[in-house]
């Protein structure tokens, strides 16, 4: 995490939090996943929201992971950055990509592009999923009447006419939505983990930059309805308090 704000100063002492609540507190949930349900329309189409993986090894969580997803029996899966943060860990996370057993389509986080993995390998895996890997890229889901639109290195230059009734963008930094020249149906995105750890009225401590308000839920942006993810995998600080990592369920 990089940007700490003055308001939220006193949250350098969340280091030691785990250890002054006791190492079996129940507000520790690194791995205890949450699923939330958001309408966004009547149905009865659904479809799960997963972000920010950072897959470093941890097997048994990741199969959790796809378990639940696939009970959830979604139409589609969308995904909206940092799978990995390290290419050694690429092909395995990758694999677990392809046991979803709905489409699964996705756009790139900071660490994607940091890791060295070979996008042809994310077009690869998720491909075979029956989805698609769209930086830059929009797929239309014509049984559904939607597009989904993959922002990527080119950003807002990338956008093209709409396809469908429906648009939904898939992004990975929450400001991003500020300043997009246009407006979506929905926009998804990741990026912020939700703080990882949340105080009691203060909510979040440290964010990433790239942010802003948008720390974790439903916000109105000039972009359109915003859904930030808190995250299914930590970054830096490798633990949560107060804020479980997260599977969102929407209906369209």
């Amino acid at each position: 995490m990089s940007r700490i704000t003055r308001r939220k100063f006193l949250g350098l002492s969340a280091l030691a939090l785990p250890a002054a609540l006791g190492a079996d507190s129940t507000a520790l949930e690194t791995t205890t996943l949450r699923v939330t349900k958001l309408q966004h329309g009547p149905g009865p189409h659904r479809f799960v929201h997963f972000s920010d993986f950072h897959y470093k090894g941890d097997a048994d969580y990741a199969t959790e992971v796809v378990r639940t997803i696939n009970e959830l029996a979604p139409d589609f899966v969308c995904f909206t950055g940092d799978l990995v943060e390290e290419a050694q860990f690429g092909p395995e996370a990758l694999a677990f990509i392809r046991q979803i057993s709905a489409p699964v389509y996705g756009t790139a986080g900071n660490h994607d592009f940091q890791s060295g993995l070979p996008f042809s390998d994310f077009a690869e895996a998720f491909a075979a999923t029956g989805g698609a890997w769209l930086p830059d890229r929009a797929a239309v889901l014509p049984e559904y009447d939607l597009e989904l639109v993959g922002f990527g290195r080119r950003g807002v230059n990338a956008f093209a006419a709409p396809r469908a009734e429906r648009q939904i963008l898939l992004l990975h930094y929450p400001q991003v939505a500020n300043g997009l020249g246009r407006r979506f149906d929905l926009i998804l995105a990741g990026h912020s983990h939700g703080g990882q750890i949340r105080l009691p009225v203060l909510g979040a401590i440290v964010l990433p930059r790239g942010v802003g308000r948008y720390e974790q839920g439903s916000y109105e942006t000039p972009g359109g309805p915003l859904y930030v993810n808190a995250g299914i995998g930590t970054y830096r600080i490798p633990f949560r308090w107060n804020c479980r990592p997260e599977l969102t369920l929407i209906s369209i």
